[in-house]
């Protein structure tokens, strides 16, 4: 079916975007480590809820939904640079 089709491809992409944004984060979880730079950056956080509940919005995509995903992103991205820090100390 055409359309299950079109759905694979959306997640593929989704996965691959996923993947290289986890690499850009990784760059700066070792940035942040190099630096003694706390893993978290709660007002850059507050700003990229604020614009992807926008994008949300005039994408029609619940701005709920959106902000909840970008909480399980940010929540594994700080998971990830904590344990960069932690390997920098060891």
């Amino acid at each position: 079916m055409e359309l299950r089709s079109s759905i694979d491809n959306i997640d593929a992409a989704l996965i691959h975007l996923l993947a290289e944004r986890f690499k850009l984060t990784e760059t700066v979880g070792e940035l942040k480590a190099d630096h003694g730079l706390a893993p978290a950056d709660e007002a850059r956080e507050s700003r990229q809820v604020a614009r992807l509940r926008s994008l949300a919005e005039e994408s029609h995509l619940d701005p709920e939904f959106a902000e909840k995903f970008l909480a399980f992103i940010v929540a594994e991205v700080i998971h990830h640079h904590e344990r960069i820090a932690e390997s920098r100390e060891a």
